[in-house]
């Protein structure tokens, strides 16, 4: 290893660490990423050595197609970080979908020490598109971690734009701002390229804002297994090499981690402990 080089830091092509650092930090911008898919992503390690999560900062914005998986990406990221010692705030911004939203399990991460940003509590199980005021003070202030759980497709991504001058006060400030789309293979209108290619422009159109990099979420429910997920990588993968916009994780579900060769892959895993029941399961 070269004098100097952060052994978190895993080592993918000729880019320097500085530079990735560097533009980690101020979130990438499509216009400026690389032609290959992936360089750096710093990743903690559990006890057998294992990649199993990513280290970011700043704000965090989770969008994606309807059923994609963003609520439990977002509620397992935000664990994730909070398990790692950071001080994490999240925000349900899902005004469209009354079911599989991150106020499900309120009571779950407010007993972690993680801040909860919802409706006011006599609107919160409301079928209505309620945006809470203090969703925009958590992004002119986001700390160190604030994670924002958007609605599915262009229509969900639409309230962004409404928190267009919060966004910018961040800008000016040099915050840190990451723009993530989740991506499953196996859903529908994501199982090709041009697909996810087609619904990214939706939502950037919608959002007023550019993805940053992907989470490819591929999982079939409990029917997933470790080729699945091994095929899921493989797809985003291209899909990166595709757009020059990088791969920042993938996940896999907890039940199947012992069957996973994390070797097989070149950027850090997220562990998803599925936390949202089916409302008919209630």
């Amino acid at each position: 290893m070269p004098a100097g080089q952060n052994p978190g830091l895993k080592r993918l092509d000729n880019v320097s660490v500085y530079q990735y650092k560097t533009a980690l930090s101020k979130g990438f911008k499509r216009k400026k990423a690389p032609q290959e898919p992936l360089f750096y992503f710093r990743a903690r390690r559990n006890s057998i050595g294992k990649r199993l999560s990513i280290d970011i900062e700043g704000i965090v914005v989770i969008v994606g197609n309807y059923g994609s998986g963003k609520t439990e990406v977002s509620i397992n990221l935000a664990i994730d970080r909070k398990r790692a010692g950071a001080d994490v705030q999240i925000a349900d911004l899902d005004l469209v979908n009354p079911y599989f939203r991150t106020r499900e399990v309120k009571a779950l991460l407010t007993s972690m020490g993680i801040r909860v940003v919802l409706p006011p509590a006599p609107l919160l199980h409301a079928d209505l598109p309620i945006l809470s005021p203090a969703v925009s003070g958590m992004i002119r202030n986001p700390g160190e971690l604030a994670i924002l759980d958007v609605g599915g497709d262009d229509v969900g991504a639409t309230v962004l734009a409404s928190l267009r001058e919060s966004f910018q006060v961040n800008r000016d400030r040099s915050t840190s701002l990451h723009v993530i789309q989740v991506v499953n293979r196996f859903r529908p209108f994501t199982e090709t390229i041009q697909g996810c290619v087609k619904i990214r422009q939706e939502i950037e159109k919608a959002a007023g804002l550019e993805i940053t990099s992907w989470i490819g979420n591929a999982n079939l429910m409990e029917e997933t297994n470790s080729d699945h997920i091994y095929q899921g990588y493989t797809f985003c993968m291209d899909l990166s090499a595709a757009t020059g916009i990088p791969l920042m994780s993938i996940t896999v579900p907890s039940p199947i981690k012992d069957s996973i060769d994390v070797n097989r892959f070149e950027c850090p895993v997220l562990l998803i402990e599925r936390r949202l029941t089916m409302p008919w399961t209630r």
